[in-house]
């Protein structure tokens, strides 16, 4: 029977009716207006109710991938920065509300498992995924398995310290990777950069634009023009993610190692220091065999996961 997959974002909620193959049967995005969350749980239904009847089936769970630290048996968020929140029962919630069973993950739990089972990681048993959006996340596919971890946080590549003390990150500890690398605060980053009037041309970059357009493209446009202040800045982010993801192989020794997320994907400068790391920083034995792929199920990857987890 179909299962219903859910991606829960900062800004909307899409669902999706996923067949057993990962295929989507259909979908629907409803904005999320209320943070709160009651209101993100009627959202969910509104997302839910709409996907069901355009599919025109019966499901028989619902799984959600969320951007977050979550506790795998009882599905409570710990720590969910895009959307406010700490220590929200979300399954509970949820599956008093939709009247049937409910699992909720890591959202880059969901995504590795939709892309070993329906993408990029077909025919692979040690994976590990990373993805570098406006946050930093990866997981972990090991023997064909998620690994979770004794809590369900395994995999928080973002959360690693690269600076003891450091930035200030969303999770609420300093000096996380992803306070260096994730979007956000990459582009937090460029705008105090810009700020400091240190970097002439950083500001030729956005001289007619609205300081709001900066994203991390921005950064790495700055640095590739000779910009001295922007090009270390690129270099620090640039190196701490790829030593973390270049320990990550030596730890782990995975078969094979997907990217994706918007700055991997727009910023190919940062995306080739990563694979340059690889190279130069894990150890020649754990890298033997490892096929690097980029994810192939684009926004899909954490829906199909999510639908697939259940089922």
């Amino acid at each position: 029977m179909p299962t219903l997959g859910i991606d829960l974002g900062g800004t909307s909620v899409r669902a999706a009716v996923v067949d057993a193959k990962g295929k989507l049967l259909s979908s629907a995005k409803v904005a999320v207006t209320d943070r709160k969350p009651p209101g993100v749980v009627e959202t969910i239904a509104q997302a839910a109710d709409e996907a069901l009847k355009r599919a025109g089936v019966k499901v028989d769970g619902c799984g959600v991938g969320a951007a977050g630290q979550i506790h795998k048996d009882s599905g409570v968020i710990s720590v969910a920065p895009n959307l406010g929140w700490r220590n929200v029962p979300l399954a509970d919630l949820l599956q008093k509300r939709l009247g049937y069973g409910v699992k909720v993950v890591n959202d880059l739990s969901a995504a590795a498992w939709g892309e070993l089972h329906a993408g990029a990681g077909r025919g692979s048993q040690d994976m590990l995924v990373v993805f570098v959006g406006s946050g930093v996340g990866s997981a972990i596919i090991a023997d064909g398995r998620l690994v979770q971890g004794g809590g369900g946080v395994a995999g928080e590549l973002g959360h690693i310290k690269v600076v003891p003390g450091g930035r200030l990150c969303g999770c609420g500890e300093h000096g996380c990777l992803e306070a260096y690398v994730g979007g956000h605060n990459l582009i937090a980053q460029t705008k105090e950069l810009l700020a400091s009037g240190r970097s002439r041309i950083l500001e030729s970059l956005v001289a007619d634009s609205d300081p709001d357009s900066i994203t991390p493209v921005t950064l790495e446009k700055a640095a590739d023009a000779g910009d001295a202040e922007a090009k270390e800045l690129h270099e620090r982010a640039s190196r701490f993610l790829a030593i973390a993801v270049a320990n990550q192989v030596t730890m782990l020794n995975p078969s094979r190692l997907l990217l994706g997320g918007g700055v991997l994907t727009y910023c190919p400068g940062i995306r080739q220091r990563v694979l340059d790391g690889v190279q130069m920083w894990s150890s020649q034995t754990s890298r033997e065999g490892l096929l690097v792929a980029d994810a192939e199920l684009g926004d899909d990857s954490g829906i199909i996961g999510a639908a697939l987890l259940v089922a």
